[in-house]
């Protein structure tokens, strides 16, 4: 049996983790609509041997522009751009199921799984964000539950569709001119609460099979998607406690539903590193000195949707405050629980924080940064981190130059990559598609 493994991707947020990275004196503020940004990023994350490319994304123009850049391009663009530029690391876009249909996004990632070699992974989201429901034709956001049953339903198409070729089926015989097999391409002929679909696909199966299945929602529905579907899941934990707490849940609720194969956890880790202990701490200072605090007291009160005038910097988060019902529950549920733990008031809140989301932070040197992910990885806290650095590329090149090498020398993370899709890096087995045994006996 194989020794467990770290691993790690590089969540591409622009410029950085920090509202302010984009005024760091090595920044582009046009770096966000560059996609060579993208691939210098994904270039040194794969120099450092990284699993994953992550991307996020938000179908609408930001809230308050006036202050940070925002996720504009489209993702597998990207990610398509990424790969021609790169060889090993894998490459996990997200695309929301509450604004698109699963034949479009199983053909789009099906395609770019062939042409990456393997290498893709789908983030399953659902968006809670009136402002995009309304750039697609709704006046408001659909309610939580009825969002996460189509993503359910949805994620469920998408893996039928892909696995609606077999292998083998694409068989381009000169010699006979036979190019497909048809008995062994079928039609899925799903009809649900939300979805009628055909298929078959128009795309046949990868040499990894299929993209690998990721998900980033922690309320009940989201675990709920997650246990039914996810094969690596990006967490909120900010204690290790959390971690195992919600590690141990998602996998409970998937053996209920008789899967039995690995999940990785990866929780979100922000980094803002600095030679010495003084250095880290300086660092930080200096991006909060150019960090906006309008701009992170209404990403606050946006995340828990609230009037801004209700917060005041200097005293706590109201007491009735709580997720908001039809929101994003993951991350205002981190937030309101880090500032009540800590008794923050908002303005240290919006220190801890960065930008007003609920990942946790960690400031130090490399030495400290390495200790905390081994302490988590072998507590079994989490399987690895989608990781944020502070300001892209430096931080990312500090982390992958500094960090990289003490946890290689801890035995934990790996030298070289020992194979060539996103499977291989995560671990994952190459699925079947269930096709196989009819296709079999008829044979026979």
């Amino acid at each position: 049996m194989s020794r467990r493994e770290l691993h790690l991707n590089i969540n591409i947020l622009n410029s950085g983790f920090y509202a302010s990275a984009w005024r760091a004196p090595a920044s582009d503020p046009s770096a966000f609509v560059d996609v060579n940004h993208y691939v210098r990023n994904a270039r040194i994350a794969e120099r450092g041997k990284f699993d994953a490319v992550f991307l996020a994304d938000t179908p609408v123009f930001a809230e308050r522009p006036e202050y940070r850049p925002y996720q504009a391009l489209e993702p597998t663009i990207i990610l398509a751009t990424v790969a021609a530029h790169t060889r090993h690391i894998g490459l996990i876009g997200t695309a929301s199921t509450s604004f698109n249909d699963p034949y479009n996004i199983a053909r789009r990632f099906a395609t770019l799984d062939l042409a990456s070699n393997g290498r893709v992974g789908w983030n399953i989201v659902t968006t809670a964000d009136s402002a995009a429901a309304r750039n697609f034709g709704l006046d408001g956001v659909v309610a939580h539950r009825e969002r996460y049953e189509r993503a359910a339903e949805f994620a469920d198409v998408v893996v039928k569709l892909w696995d609606s070729w077999e292998d083998g089926a694409l068989v381009g015989d000169k010699a006979t001119g036979r190019f497909v097999d048809i008995g062994r391409v079928h039609p899925i002929d799903h009809e649900g609460a939300h979805f009628k679909v055909r298929g078959p696909l128009n795309v046949p199966r990868s040499r990894q099979g299929r993209p690998v299945l990721v998900q980033a929602g922690g309320s009940g529905d989201g675990r709920d998607l997650a246990a039914r579907h996810a094969e690596a899941i990006f967490s909120v934990a900010r204690t290790q406690e959390e971690g195992i707490a919600f590690a141990a849940d998602v996998r409970a609720r998937a053996r209920s539903l008789g899967r039995t194969g690995p999940i990785a956890f990866l929780p979100g880790l922000s980094t803002l590193i600095g030679a010495t202990e003084e250095d880290a701490r300086r660092r930080e200072e200096e991006l909060w000195e150019l960090f906006p605090v309008e701009y992170g007291l209404a990403r606050i009160a946006g995340l828990l949707q609230i009037d801004p005038a209700r917060l005041s910097f200097d005293a706590p988060l109201p007491d009735d405050v709580a997720p908001p019902k039809d929101g994003g529950h993951t991350f205002s549920g981190a937030t309101i629980e880090l500032a009540r733990r800590e008794k923050l008031t908002v303005r240290q809140l919006l220190h801890r924080l960065g930008t007003g989301t609920g990942h946790r932070l960690l400031v130090g040197t490399p030495e400290t940064i390495a200790d905390d992910i081994e302490a988590w990885f072998l507590s079994g806290a989490a399987d690895g981190f989608n990781l944020m650095p502070d300001v892209l590329p430096e931080g990312l090149e500090v982390f992958v130059d500094h960090v990289v090498p003490l946890l290689q020398r801890k035995g934990i993370f790996r030298t070289e990559y020992r194979g060539e899709t996103l499977r291989d890096h995560l671990g994952l087995p190459r699925p079947a598609t269930g096709w196989e045994t009819a296709s079999e006996a008829v044979e026979a």
